[in-house]
C-alpha cells in the first residue's frame, strides 16, 4: 500500500520557513560587530552536529577562534591566498580584487570547521570515494548556516587560505585537513541576491541546464508532465 507522503509532511507554515532559509541563505562578507548569545551558538552547532555524514563518521571538528591575534594571523594567511588567487585569474584579477571575501575581524565569530583526523579507518561508503568525508563535513556547515538564518545571523564560509598553514597555525594533529572558516554574527542586512551574482561575478545556472534523464546530457523530461501522466495514469 502506498505511502501516503503529505501525511507524514509539516505544516504548509512549517514548510514555508524551510524553503524560506534555503532561499534567503546568502555567503555574508559584511557583519555588523556585536555578538552571539552562547545558547545561540551551542543551537548551531547542535544543528550542524545532526547533519548527515556516510558511515555515519562525524568527521566534522569545530575550533573557535576566540584569540583576535589569531584572527589576524588566519586574515594574513587569507589575503596571501586572496593574491595568489587574484593572479591565476589572469584578466579577472582586478575585478577579483574589488571583492569583499572574508568578514573576519568584523564577524561577532569566527570558527574553523576541520576534517578529523584517523579518518582512513572509515572504510563505510568511502572506500571508492574517499572525498565523503568533505561531502559529510559540507552537509554539517549546511546545516549550521541555515540555522543561523533562521536566528537573523549571517554566516560567511571562507575557503582561500593554504590548509598546511592554518592546520599549524590551529595546532590541528596530523591527518587532520582544515575546509573552511566560518563567520558568524549579526548583519545589517541579508543580500538580496548571492553577493557574487549582485556582483556580476556568476550566476545561478538555470535549473532545467543542469539535469539529466538515464544519461548525462539527455534532457529530463518535464517533472510537470511527469506529475501529469501519473495523475492521468490513476484516473
Amino acid at each position: 500500500m502506498p505511502i501516503d507522503a503529505p501525511a507524514l509532511a509539516f505544516t504548509q507554515a512549517e514548510r514555508d520557513a524551510v524553503y524560506r532559509a534555503i532561499f534567503e541563505r546568502r555567503d555574508m562578507r559584511h557583519f555588523a560587530g556585536g555578538s552571539v548569545a552562547p545558547e545561540v551558538m551551542r543551537r548551531l552547532l547542535t544543528a550542524a552536529h545532526h547533519a548527515p555524514s556516510v558511515g555515519f563518521m562525524q568527521p566534522w571538528r569545530f575550533v573557535r577562534v576566540a584569540s583576535s591575534a589569531l584572527r589576524t594571523q588566519l586574515q594574513a594567511l587569507v589575503e596571501q591566498e586572496r593574491v595568489q588567487t587574484a593572479r591565476a585569474l589572469g584578466q579577472r584579477e582586478d575585478e577579483f580584487m574589488r571583492l569583499k571575501v572574508e568578514g573576519l575581524q568584523d564577524a561577532a565569530e569566527v570558527w574553523a570547521v576541520a576534517l578529523a583526523d584517523g579518518r582512513e579507518k572509515h572504510i563505510f561508503g568511502r572506500r571508492t570515494l574517499p572525498q565523503m568525508d568533505l561531502a559529510s563535513a559540507s552537509c554539517a556547515i549546511q546545516n549550521l548556516w541555515l540555522a543561523a538564518r533562521a536566528e537573523g545571523l549571517g554566516m560567511g564560509w571562507v575557503s582561500l587560505f593554504d590548509p598546511v598553514a592554518v592546520a599549524a597555525l590551529l595546532q590541528l594533529p596530523a591527518g587532520a585537513d582544515p575546509i573552511a572558516l566560518l563567520c558568524i554574527g549579526p548583519v545589517h542586512g541579508f543580500y538580496e541576491e548571492p553577493m557574487l551574482q549582485q556582483e556580476r561575478w556568476a550566476k545561478r545556472c538555470p535549473l532545467d541546464e543542469l539535469l539529466f534523464e538515464d544519461a548525462w546530457g539527455q534532457p529530463l523530461k518535464s517533472l510537470l508532465d511527469q506529475a501529469t501522466a501519473a495523475k492521468e495514469h490513476t484516473i
